[in-house]
């Protein structure tokens, strides 16, 4: 836990991690006498709530997104034209190669065993999955 009590020196915003009841137990300590539950009711007065953090922000696009978008519309379209599906995936997450465990399941006699920490030393290499 970190507490900031005496504020940023710029902004002068004040800031806590601390958790209801320890909030509660440090008011005490300082003298007040009141309940674990007194912190969330004064927050909940001041219109707090836990929120979580949503994605609305953008930085500015890369230069070559377009061209790169261009570029696959053409590839789905001869793939198209030419009667062959087409699959897009769009991720930018990376997947380390080799033997590491991967979220989900496939139907076996035996459960694969794989290694036990995935450290990224031990990876055959990354793959970036993308494009179509």
């Amino acid at each position: 836990m970190q507490d900031a009590t005496a504020g940023d020196p710029i902004t002068g915003l004040k800031w806590t991690r601390k958790t209801l009841r320890a909030l509660a137990r440090t008011l005490c300590s300082k003298g007040f006498k009141i309940g674990f539950v007194t912190p969330r009711r004064l927050l909940q007065e001041q219109d707090y709530a836990i929120r979580v953090n949503r994605k609305r922000l953008t930085k500015k696009q890369a230069p070559q997104r377009d061209r790169q978008m261009r570029y696959l519309i053409r590839l789905r379209r001869r793939f198209l034209k030419a009667g062959q599906p087409v699959i897009s995936v769009d991720t930018k997450k990376r997947e380390l190669i080799g033997n590491f465990k991967n979220a989900g399941g496939t139907w076996r006699r035996k459960a694969r065993a794989v290694l036990e920490y995935d450290f990224p030393s031990d990876a055959d290499g990354v793959a970036i999955p993308f494009g179509i």
